[in-house]
């Protein structure tokens, strides 16, 4: 009972190109064999479940199913064919069975055989004919017929009376098929022997067993009217638009009776041969004008036949055939009928890869039911057509997910009506990430700033890279990449936070020992296999206050006489120079030299910023000869720091005041002034020691004195000066950094006269 059509495949793969038939009965049980889909697939119960084979009905019920692992088509719900297709013929279930892996679709229909289920029934259990007795033998009288939803030889095959004297009936055929009676007068009437003939009229249909159905014919026998209505025509010819409104006339049908009176009289009426007309038209009984009841529909019925019967004052009739064809109108828009979408997809997905397959169906006729289909919008897509109306949605190039997330597909089909109708259905396509995008720093360089002696765990800024891919691909992780061999381990210094990209300091810093660093980091994501980049992270290590300036040696406090300053020094004489150093930057590494305290504030002053010691006047007599000086050296930071210098200074006028104080450490004795006071009594004790001493060497002396110059005077030079020249000492001067070094150079000039004098002066030679 079944016919399966040779399957073709297209050139797009996914689509069968012809539609397998299959048959069976209606209203078979649950559960019923149709059909072995997998043997006419070629395929085995284990591959239709592994690509999940599955029905697609046509409409939006299931009525059959498909066993995967037999491969059979069952019956799922019992089917009625009358209930589906009415008096369509054949009466099909169209789906299609959908494959995976790959997506194929394969078409079929099944034919719901038609079983003799439902008898003949009259729509009237009985029937009343008015009949003249002068009607003579052969006159026929058209029957109400009977309803056999069924077709074929299950439908109404003949009708039957009932033995009587009067009657014959004849079964006609209509041009539809379908089958009426009429019943043709044997005998002439007579009123005045039988006013009434009744008999039964059978109904009986083609199947096996045969079914039937009956109704009473009641004929009342009339007076004498011997003219019967005729009508102008016997068969009216009309074509009626589907989209007719309602009461809108379709015919007038016209008819004339010869008699007067109410034999004239004509009546008009729809004769009961259709249920499906009666509920469609109706007529004026006085003019004949045949008016819709309802709107048609050139889809559901395009040819009504209607039996109008018109009936005199007497009771006489006649009957005329009226003979309605609907006119389609594209009153139908095309239907979008989707049979299998895929609504995730990798953005990786090459060109012509399917995405969905659809239907397009149009319930019109001709034009108005031809369709094409397209897509609305600049899209990755591209429909394939596949067979007659059915279609395949496919992608035209790569994707790219970073583009584009998803697309809203809008598939639009169209019919070739006047006017053109249209309908569309948006499908939903997602794009699957692939990790085909590395992570992208916001910065090639991240300068980040700490303090020297920072604690530990201080967040110094964040890092920040973004990937515009989805999921695991887009997560972002960080970490420092290990520096080369032989190179600062940056890594001991500060930390990145994996997740968040936090920059974190793990232990403080030394400006003096590490001012800055670099270290590369990674933001790698979480793909397979992942991506990453590098960026540079620089920190900068900001100064802070935490060292004193420095005094470089020597301290001009450490000679062993300190600074000699002759008694003749003008203002402006450069007494000596403190030099120091502070190992921060910056501001906090500007120094500057002020004198803190002094034996004499107004004889000396320091430079600010060179801190060279000057005489800030001409030194007097009445200086004292010991000088005790304090220079503070302060730095700028923020608190400032500071160092002192203390300086011992003596103001000499003679070689033998210089060899004394060069004999005599001043920092050797705790109180200065003591020192002093023992000089001075020694001076006593010599005085008192010449002058008794005096008278006695008084003559001597002189006499050895006036010999000692003339002998001096005759050895020495002309009075010029003598000097010894800058050039005759190695350059143990100031250094190139402007510090002292640890040895000092002196000038002595000697002078005509020299020999009551040691030394006039003595100086240091600095710059």
């Amino acid at each position: 009972q079944r016919a399966v059509a040779l399957i073709l495949f297209l050139c797009v793969p996914g689509m069968r190109a012809e539609t397998a038939r299959y048959s069976v009965p209606e209203e078979a049980e649950r559960g019923s064999f149709v059909a072995n889909i997998a043997k006419d697939l070629g395929l085995t119960g284990e591959e239709l479940l592994a690509r999940q084979a599955r029905l697609v009905p046509e409409g939006e019920k299931q009525y059959l199913q498909l066993n995967r692992h037999t491969g059979d088509l069952v019956v799922r719900e019992q089917m009625d064919r009358e209930e589906l297709c009415g008096q369509s013929e054949p009466c099909l279930v169209r789906f299609e069975v959908l494959l995976e892996s790959p997506l194929q679709s394969f078409r079929a229909e099944v034919r719901l055989i038609d079983i003799n289920d439902h008898a003949p029934v009259f729509l009237n259990k009985e029937i009343i004919l008015k009949m003249p007795e002068s009607a003579v033998p052969g006159t026929r009288f058209l029957l109400e017929s009977a309803d056999d939803p069924d077709v074929g030889n299950n439908s109404l095959q003949h009708y039957s009376i009932s033995s009587n004297e009067y009657f014959l009936v004849y079964t006609r055929r209509r041009n539809d098929g379908g089958r009426y009676a009429e019943l043709v007068l044997d005998r002439a009437l007579d009123r005045e022997q039988q006013a009434e003939v009744t008999f039964s009229i059978t109904a009986v249909d083609g199947g096996t067993p045969p079914r039937s159905g009956t109704a009473l014919i009641r004929v009342v026998v009339l007076d004498i009217n011997d003219n019967i209505p005729v009508f102008t025509q016997t068969l009216y010819r009309v074509s009626v638009k589907e989209n007719s409104s309602q009461d809108t006339i379709v015919v007038v049908v016209s008819a004339s009776d010869l008699d007067a009176g109410t034999n004239g009289e004509i009546v008009y009426s729809i004769f009961r041969n259709s249920e499906d007309n009666l509920q469609t038209f109706k007529i004026n009984p006085e003019t004949g004008q045949i008016r819709l009841k309802k709107p048609l529909d050139y889809e559901e019925k395009t040819t009504y036949e209607i039996d109008v019967q018109a009936t005199d004052g007497g009771g006489l009739s006649t009957h005329c055939k009226v003979e309605v064809q609907v006119k389609d109108v594209n009153d139908n828009a095309p239907e979008v009928i989707i049979t299998s979408l895929t609504s995730t997809l990798s953005e990786a997905a090459p060109p012509n890869t399917v995405v969905a397959l659809f239907n397009v169906r149009d319930r019109d006729s001709g034009d108005n039911g031809r369709t094409t289909c397209e897509l609305t919008g600049e899209q990755p897509f591209r429909i394939t057509l596949l067979a007659a109306d059915s279609y395949a949605l496919v992608t035209s190039e790569t994707l790219d997910r970073e583009q584009m997330e998803e697309y809203n597909v809008t598939v639009q089909a169209l019919d070739e009506g006047s006017p053109a109708l249209s309908a569309s259905k948006t499908l939903l396509v997602r794009l699957l990430d692939v990790n085909d995008n590395a992570p992208t720093f916001t910065q090639e360089v991240y300068t980040m700033v700490m303090s020297e002696n920072e604690p530990a765990g201080r967040i110094l800024g964040r890092l920040s890279a973004t990937d515009p891919d989805a999921g695991e691909n887009a997560r972002v992780r960080y970490a420092l990449v290990p520096p080369p061999t032989g190179t600062l381990a940056a890594a001991s210094f500060v930390s990145v936070d994996a997740e968040s990209g936090i920059v974190r300091s793990l232990r403080p810093l030394d400006y003096e020992k590490v001012a800055t660093l670099e270290v590369t980091v990674r933001a790698a994501d979480g793909g397979s296999p992942p991506l990453s980049a590098q960026a540079v992270l620089r920190v900068v290590v900001r100064d802070e206050n935490d060292n004193a300036p420095v005094l470089l040696p020597p301290p001009p406090d450490s000679s062993a006489a300190g600074e000699l300053v002759p008694r003749w020094a003008p203002s402006g004489y450069l007494v000596a120079k403190v030099v120091a150093v502070d190992a921060d930057s910056g501001q906090n590494a500007w120094l500057s030299y002020e004198l803190a305290k002094a034996t004499e504030p107004g004889l000396f002053r320091v430079g600010l910023h060179s801190g060279e010691v000057r005489t800030a006047r001409a030194v007097t007599e009445r200086d004292a000869a010991r000088q005790k000086l304090i220079v503070l050296v302060r730095d700028r930071g923020q608190p400032p720091r500071s160092v002192t210098a203390t300086l011992a200074v003596a103001l000499v006028d003679d070689f033998y005041d210089a060899f004394h104080q060069l004999g005599h450490d001043p920092a050797s004795g705790q109180q200065p002034q003591v020192a002093e006071e023992e000089m001075l009594t020694t001076y006593l004790i010599a005085s008192l020691c010449c002058v008794s001493s005096l008278f006695l060497l008084s003559i001597l002396a002189l006499t050895a004195n006036t010999l000692c110059k003339a002998r001096v005077r005759a050895e020495l030079p002309p009075p010029s000066p003598s000097c010894y020249a800058d050039g005759d000492f190695s350059n143990n001067g100031v250094g190139s950094t402007g510090t002292l070094s640890p040895a000092y150079r002196y000038e002595m000039c000697l002078t005509s006269g020299s020999g009551r004098s040691e030394f006039p002066f003595l100086r240091p030679i600095l710059p």
